[in-house]
């Protein structure tokens, strides 16, 4: 480079540090600008040999993810020094960690810590590498929430920078951001930022398409301000007379948004009605704010009709990012629906700085919507029950998911992710509600658990001392918390039954004249196809084993050949050790239908399924039923054409699955006898009573009892005890 160059160089430099000092949405008070000054002449120094892949040098990318921090997401001095120095320690050798908490303080330096490690995560392409680093970046934001958000605009301006890189990098780098980093913004309550993310996204994953969209908004501006004008001027002069101090500004739909709409709907751009919102910001104190939303929403109705069903009241019911606004949407000029959005000052800035604002308006000890939020996900966070992929799954679920808010029985609010259930519900109250849950009442009605709860709901949960999580229970829960203790609930339920079945096993094998060691069990493990010990243990536990398959068992092994041979072909690995969590995902049964029933079935070859995969079964016309992964090529397809034609299909443990049976008992009648029953089924692990029903007549009695089992040993073994009941004469099964 020329030393004119140099100099111009050094000149941007300086002008985008003195813009940044002059955007920030914090008033920066003396001591700030002095703290800011010297994060800046480190990073100066740290990145005085670095230049980015468009040439420039580093130095323009600290100063610009510091001015989105400053401006757009109006953080405070302390955040915009982290923002400076947050690839020092990662790029230079020249500065450690140490050197940053000397010269700027433990906060700074904790920041910087956790944007560094940040850095070091995302350098695999693997799937479940990359879940695995969401899941490290996420724990992040139980240490402090100001990383996820730094990281969040070093994201938008590395988004804003791509044009330099190779066309494969922009595809992941795009991905990566509409997968996590874009949903994360809309949950900190950053939504400016989240639009910006989603349609850089889309830039780069999709580039026709974000340009025709692009070209087409353009095209269409002149036509849609001429519309914003048409429709403020009808109320201006109402709102005027009431004496309201206000702005009106028209916001055209993000291209992304509009594409998922031409999506969902099947429409062009053209048919996509509601391309913009009107935006009405008022000025007001705290203390009349909503009665002015009211007030003006009034007066929008009575020039403009409401559609009934689109009326989103934020004001009284603050969504749980913090977001507050009033949204209807009215019948406008020329027969077009128009998003009306009604928000005072306040509201627009929380909407528009989300994590800042809050804490700008914050009143006394008020708890925070974010804090609770990150308090609520800390246990999510801290389970490690899913894999990784699961586990960025059901976080994206429960970041981007709509909310309804439900009420306790004495009235207290709570809200929760569209589609909850009373399960959600008993789970947030307290885990051991969750856990002994019996049933659920909503707006005094019982209600199975499986009830999709609605805004505006009374929920009332009904416990029992009796009551514990059954495998039905992963069916009706949805959101990530009660997931969670669910399973680890079952998983320590497994756990009581293998080891019983582990001293059920050593007494079998003794009558055999076989000791239980590592070496049978490593034989049995492979003798019955299983993964594990504890597969093993369980299995036993609940019967699936039986004392016959025990013998096969010990035949087989008496042919010292025949165990050779199995034991080189296959190899075992597995250590018989019971606390190990080490259950295994053994799916090797596929059932149709919600009575998961067991078919014949086919395996489509245009996507070759296996056991585990999400399946579901379609009836051809010719081959029977054909098992379609759900993300095969044909799936769409299949499903919008020959929906009636679709059944609901999944794998499942073969030793999980459970069997309704029907007994009938008769004897002779006598006092706390129905009582004796219930006692002796209620006893046996692993065996529910659906229905029970008895008649008396002249001192004798007949019963039925419908109950729900694992296998045909189990039945036995509980007709056996019924039998030995004083008084019962037959017990039989239908």
């Amino acid at each position: 480079m020329t030393d004119v160059e140099i100099e111009k160089e050094n000149g941007d430099i300086a002008k985008a540090y003195k813009k940044l000092l002059k955007v920030s949405y914090q008033t920066l008070t003396n001591e700030d600008k002095k703290l800011i000054r010297s994060a800046f002449d480190i990073a100066v120094d740290a990145h005085k040999d670095q230049r980015r892949k468009s040439g420039e040098a580093y130095i323009f990318h600290p100063i610009a993810v510091a001015t989105i921090v400053a401006s757009e997401i109006g953080l405070d001095a302390t955040c915009i020094s982290a923002a400076l120095l947050h690839d020092v320690v990662e790029d230079n050798l020249d500065y450690t960690l140490e050197d940053i908490e000397r010269l700027f303080g433990k906060t700074i330096a904790k920041i910087v810590d956790g944007l560094t490690k940040i850095s070091y995560l995302s350098k695999d392409t693997d799937v479940s590498t990359q879940a695995e680093n969401f899941r490290k970046m996420l724990l992040t934001l139980n240490d402090d929430v100001r990383v996820i958000i730094i990281k969040i605009a070093d994201r938008l301006h590395n988004m804003q920078t791509m044009d330099a890189m190779r066309a494969d990098k922009q595809v992941k780098i795009a991905s990566e951001t509409l997968y996590i980093y874009a949903p994360l913004a809309h949950r900190i309550g950053l939504y400016n930022i989240k639009t910006e993310l989603e349609d850089l996204g889309l830039k780069y994953t999709e580039p026709e398409v974000y340009h025709d969209i692009f070209n087409k908004i353009k095209e269409s501006k002149e036509e849609q301000d001429a519309y914003i004008k048409a429709f403020s001027k009808v109320i201006v002069d109402s709102l005027n007379s009431e004496g309201l101090n206000y702005e009106i500004k028209g916001r055209p739909k993000s291209i992304y948004s509009i594409r998922l709409k031409m999506l969902k709907q099947g429409v062009s751009f053209d048919e996509v009605y509601d391309k913009f919102a009107v935006r009405i910001i008022y000025k007001s104190d705290i203390a009349n704010e909503k009665f002015l939303a009211w007030k003006i929403y009034s007066i929008v109705t009575d020039h403009f009709i409401p559609n009934p069903i689109r009326l989103r009241d934020w004001i009284s019911s603050p969504k749980s990012t913090g977001y507050e606004a009033l949204h209807i949407t009215v019948m406008g000029p020329k027969g077009r629906w128009v998003e009306v959005q009604i928000r005072s000052e306040r509201m627009n800035e929380i909407a528009e700085k989300g994590y800042a604002a809050h804490y700008k308006y914050k009143q006394g000890s008020a708890e925070d919507a974010l804090d609770t939020w990150i308090d609520k996900l800390q246990e999510t966070l801290e389970n490690n029950e899913n894999n990784a992929v699961d586990f960025v799954e059901q976080f994206k679920l429960n970041l981007y998911s709509k909310e309804i808010f439900v009420f306790s029985p004495k009235g207290d609010l709570k809200s929760l992710p569209k589609g909850a259930t009373p399960l959600d519900f008993a789970f947030t109250i307290h885990t051991e509600v969750g856990m002994k849950t019996r049933g659920a009442k909503v707006n005094g009605k019982l209600v199975p658990l499986s009830h999709e709860l609605q805004s505006g709901d009374q929920v009332e949960i009904l416990t029992s001392e009796n009551a514990r999580p059954n495998p039905n229970w992963l069916d009706y829960a949805t959101t990530a918390r009660a997931r969670s203790k669910i399973k680890s609930s079952l998983k320590d339920e497994k756990k009581e039954v293998a080891e019983e079945g582990k001293e059920i096993l050593r007494r079998k094998l003794k009558q055999l004249k076989i000791s239980l060691d590592e070496k049978s069990i490593n034989e049995m493990v492979v003798h019955f196809k299983l993964k594990t010990s504890l597969d093993l243990f369980y299995r036993i536990g609940v019967g699936t084993i039986d004392n016959s398959m025990l013998k096969d068992y010990a035949n087989s092994r008496s042919n010292a050949f025949m165990s050779y041979i199995k034991n080189k072909i296959r190899k075992p690995s597995v250590s018989p050790d019971i606390d190990k969590d080490e259950i295994t995902a053994k799916y090797d049964m596929l059932v149709f239908g919600k009575e998961e029933e067991k078919l014949d079935y086919k395996l489509s070859a245009c996507c070759n399924p296996i056991p585990g995969d999400d399946v579901f079964g379609f009836l051809t016309i010719n081959e029977g039923i054909k098992v379609h992964k759900k993300n095969c090529p044909n799936a769409v397809s299949l499903q919008s054409n020959y929906a009636y034609r679709i059944m609901p299909a999944k794998w499942i443990d073969s030793s999980q699955q459970e069997f309704t049976a029907q007994i009938t008992l008769s004897g002779i009648d006598n006092l706390g006898l129905v009582n004796h029953i219930t006692n002796v089924i209620s006893s046996h692990m692993n065996v529910n009573m659906k229905s029970i029903s008895f008649e008396s007549d002249d001192g004798i009695f007949k019963g039925k009892i419908n109950v729900v089992v694992k296998n045909s040993t189990l039945l036995k073994k509980l007709m056996d005890n019924l039998k030995k009941i004083n008084g019962i004469d037959k017990v039989t099964r239908v």
